[in-house]
């Protein structure tokens, strides 16, 4: 039997699949990769075969559209809601976290007895019961922060536990991701595997083998503004920036090959359903179609992706959807595709619908019955809608997308009906969705969850008081360097969920004439306390790597060094760092607590 006659039997049977019998589901998230960084999408700067490929050989969503920033994307997967409805404002120092009555995709596919795993950038909270492994997620290697100082062999976290990565990261990951897919295919088990990789967001470093090839590279496709005389520094084409985007996109092509080959190899590929899509547009000025906007705006360039989902046993090759469709589609999707059903949970409706129908339900996407709808798209207070014809900006500006996909011609005035009706939708909007957010921006971080060994406390999360400061102005990944007064301390407000006894490590670097400082960590009537004797002078790292210059912070390998322990009580409270003593011109650098529980009770006095 044909593969297309197979699917078009299969499409008409009902789905009760037992879990041995489901499909596989490989999701990849690529971080800041706009819609026109793929030679599918028309770019003749780079090439990307194997990513094209999946369009060739599945279905290709013509217009998909996710957040304009990182977290958020992540959050609207995960749960198939409206980030805002989850808790998500920012993404850093806590406002990246995912409500924890929130239901995730990776719980779904996990009570239906998949193999979840999810390797590379989680960025939607750190410590449990915000940790991917407390999310559904039984295996995670990677980070939970929203970026990371360096790519090669760095620091990295497995299952809660701090590790040292092996090379390039994003390699890395797919090595991972591989491993976990032969376990499963050994095992007969259906897997979930999650791949957010965290390229090409910066800072801009990728291996030589790919960086050779762009390193001195012509551009032939362009921004469509370059050459525009007038701009501002920040609009202006970046080369050296563009060069190294690209290159690192085509090393995500390079793994998506990977991906692909290594389900050829364990005869997985018919059975798996393979999800590609980034979590916003391009982190930079460069060519992106004809569209408006960039990484962080509500315009269309900001927040269309592309969707390619491949399922050789279902889908039919080559298959195109004009259907607009959002990030808060793919958990229905891949759960009615899997034969997974959602159970509904109180108060908690989602906001995306399956695209099923428009995958393998009808010979033609366009011969489906598909009512109308509209994608809200929201960053920091600003607001755009689009429906399958039109996009409504922030500012209340009205476009026809189809005709005119760069937003150059104001049609509010024109048809003033529609306008007006999309500005009611976008009223209705911000205050049923993100009147959500109100209760939410203030949430301490969680201590001691049942059933967790660590909690990671790092420099991003705490408060700096005094002479302290950040070693950049963006908290991911950073450190606090300056602390040269006795009065200063960093905080972080937090909640003890279960009392326990916690050996602390303290993460630092000082020169060996700073040497000496006495450090106290408390929180209400309990405290620890001991004295850095020994140096750990080691200079900035990851400039090594950079192809360009960096905005964010560069990093350093700091040094454990066991604190004590500490009893912390169930409940609410600051837990304060501060130097009680600084014989040299600072106490230290520091990067990271690390907390371990060693008892589950406070022992007896």
């Amino acid at each position: 039997m044909s593969r297309l006659l197979l699917a078009a039997v299969l499409a008409l049977l009902p789905v009760t699949l037992s879990a041995a019998n489901r499909p596989n589901v490989l999701v990849i998230l690529t971080d800041d990769q706009g819609w026109g960084d793929l030679s599918l999408n028309g770019n003749r700067n780079l090439s990307t075969p194997h990513i094209d490929s999946l369009a060739r050989e599945g279905a290709r969503f013509q217009r998909f559209y996710v957040c304009p920033v990182c977290s958020p994307t992540r959050a609207e997967f995960l749960t198939g809601r409206y980030h805002p409805r989850g808790g998500v404002y920012s993404t850093s120092a806590g406002g990246e976290r995912l409500d924890l009555d929130e239901r995730t995709i990776g719980d779904v596919f996990a009570r239906a007895g998949y193999a979840t795993a999810a390797f590379g950038k989680w960025h939607n909270g750190m410590q449990p019961p915000y940790h991917p492994n407390s999310r559904g997620f039984a295996e995670f290697y990677g980070f939970c922060s929203g970026h990371w100082g360096n790519y090669f062999s760095p620091p990295l976290e497995h299952n809660g536990r701090l590790v040292r990565g092996n090379g390039f990261c994003v390699d890395d990951f797919t090595d991972r991701a591989i491993r976990l897919i032969e376990t499963a295919s050994r095992d007969n088990k259906p897997f979930f595997v999650y791949l957010p990789f965290n390229t090409p967001h910066s800072p801009m470093q990728v291996p030589g083998r790919w960086w050779d090839g762009f390193r001195e590279k012509q551009l032939s496709m362009h921004h469509r503004d370059a050459g525009r005389p007038g701009l501002k520094s920040r609009q202006r084409e970046n080369i050296g920036h563009i060069r190294c985007a690209l290159a690192m996109c085509e090393n995500i092509d390079w793994n998506v090959g990977r991906l692909l080959a290594a389900l050829e190899r364990l005869k997985l590929a018919d059975d798996t359903i393979v999800v590609y899509f980034h979590d916003n547009g391009p982190n930079g000025v460069r060519w992106n179609g004809d569209m408006r906007g960039r990484k962080g705006s509500t315009d269309e360039g900001g927040v269309r992706s592309p969707l390619l989902v491949r399922w050789p046993a279902r889908i039919p090759r080559g298959r195109v959807v004009d259907r607009i469709a959002g990030a808060i589609d793919l958990l229905p999707t891949l759960a009615d595709c899997s034969g997974i059903p959602i159970p509904p949970a109180a108060g908690k409706p989602l906001d995306g619908r399956s695209l099923k129908p428009l995958l393998v339900d009808s010979p033609k996407a366009a011969s489906v019955e598909w009512p109308d709808r509209s994608i809200f798209s929201h960053w920091r207070g600003r607001v755009s809608v689009r429906t399958q014809t039109h996009r409504l900006d922030h500012q209340g500006r009205l476009y026809d997308i189809g005709s005119d996909p760069g937003q150059r011609r104001d049609l509010s005035r024109a048809r003033p009906q529609l306008a007006a009706r999309l500005r009611v939708d976008v009223a209705k909007w911000k205050h049923e969705v993100l009147g959500e957010l109100d209760s939410k921006r203030v949430r301490p971080f969680p201590v001691g969850a049942p059933g967790a060994e660590w909690t990671q406390l790092p420099a991003r999360d705490g408060r700096p008081a005094g002479t302290i400061r950040r070693s950049n102005r963006f908290p991911n990944c950073s450190y606090f360097t300056n602390w040269t007064e006795v009065g200063d301390r960093v905080t972080w407000p937090i909640d003890v969920l279960s009392d326990g006894r916690f050996e602390v490590t303290l993460y630092y670097a000082v020169s060996k004439a700073d040497v000496g400082a006495t450090i106290e960590l408390s929180s209400g009537s309990s405290r620890v306390a001991t004295t850095i004797n020994r140096p750990h002078e080691v200079p900035p790292r990851g400039g090594e790597h950079d192809r360009v210059p960096r905005q964010e912070s560069y990093v350093k390998d700091f040094r454990p060094m066991r604190v004590g322990a500490i009893d912390l009580s169930r409940g609410r409270s600051d837990l304060v760092l501060r130097a009680t003593q600084i014989p040299g011109s600072q106490a230290m650098e520091f990067r990271l607590l690390m907390l371990r529980r060693v008892a589950t009770t406070r022992p007896c006095e």
